[in-house]
């Protein structure tokens, strides 16, 4: 069996990698991806696995959201510490959800279910992932936000935001003009709505704009330290693990 595995926590696809294999020495993990971003280019240029761990808060916003950008037709198996978004997982009908920290006996349980699967089983979970975005549908990015300022709530144009950053559940809009607004969603919520070629989710922190990435630095442990004509709440780093698709990303039409 073929695996992918979608997670940004390094111990937790480490963790879940050494129990599949301890399971089933004969499951081969392909790949360990972190975004949906990296997601969505790999199954467009690589030959499907046959099932998908996925974690479902991932470093550049929820999975859900590569059912917006592309047809899945890979099973699933996803994986959250959180159970809130369970509900939404069987929506989209997962083979199965499990909660971290993963239990031997649960992903015994859900390899299990998912060998059991017919063609018949497999053709039907495929017709129904297919249904999660309509073929020949486009896709609507975000073009303005609304932000409430006193009693008002005021437009703010995606062309004039520089970057969005939040911590401790607190979001800013920050834009070009060096204004910055208090916005009341958090990045997750956020990144799903924006267009990718021109939005990058940087870090927990951090939505950059491509437009105003001025520079970047290689930093000592490979880390790339973005600068932009604006000043920042706290300095902008791309991680090791990122750093390739950042540069790809700033490259790239």
């Amino acid at each position: 069996m073929k695996v992918l595995i979608i997670e940004d926590e390094t111990a937790a696809s480490e963790n879940l990698t050494a129990m599949l294999q301890e399971i089933d020495s004969e499951i081969e993990v392909l790949k360990v991806l972190e975004s949906v971003q990296q997601t969505v280019r790999w199954l467009n240029s690589n030959p499907a696995p046959d099932l998908i761990f996925m974690d479902i808060h991932l470093s550049d916003g929820s999975a859900f959201t590569l059912f917006q950008e592309m047809e899945v037709t890979v099973p699933i198996v996803f994986t959250t510490a959180y159970d809130q978004y369970a509900l939404d997982a069987f929506t989209v009908n997962s083979v199965d959800y499990l909660l971290k920290p993963i239990k031997t006996s649960e992903l015994t349980r859900a390899l299990d279910k998912f060998k059991r699967w017919t063609h018949s089983d497999v053709m039907d979970y495929l017709q129904r992932m297919m249904k999660m975005k309509p073929a020949g549908a486009s896709t609507n990015y975000t073009t303005s936000l609304l932000v409430p300022v006193k009693d008002k709530l005021v437009p703010v144009s995606m062309d004039d935001v520089a970057c969005i950053y939040s911590t401790d559940r607190k979001t800013q809009i920050h834009l070009k003009s060096g204004q910055m607004f208090l916005y009341n969603r958090s990045l997750d919520s956020i990144v799903g709505s924006l267009d990718p070629s021109r939005f990058f989710r940087a870090n927990k922190q951090y939505i950059v704009a491509r437009d105003c990435v001025k520079e970047m630095v290689v930093w000592f442990d490979s880390r790339l330290l973005v600068n932009m004509p604006i000043e920042l709440p706290e300095p902008l780093f791309v991680s090791k693990n990122k750093a390739a698709e950042f540069k790809n990303w700033m490259t790239t039409n």
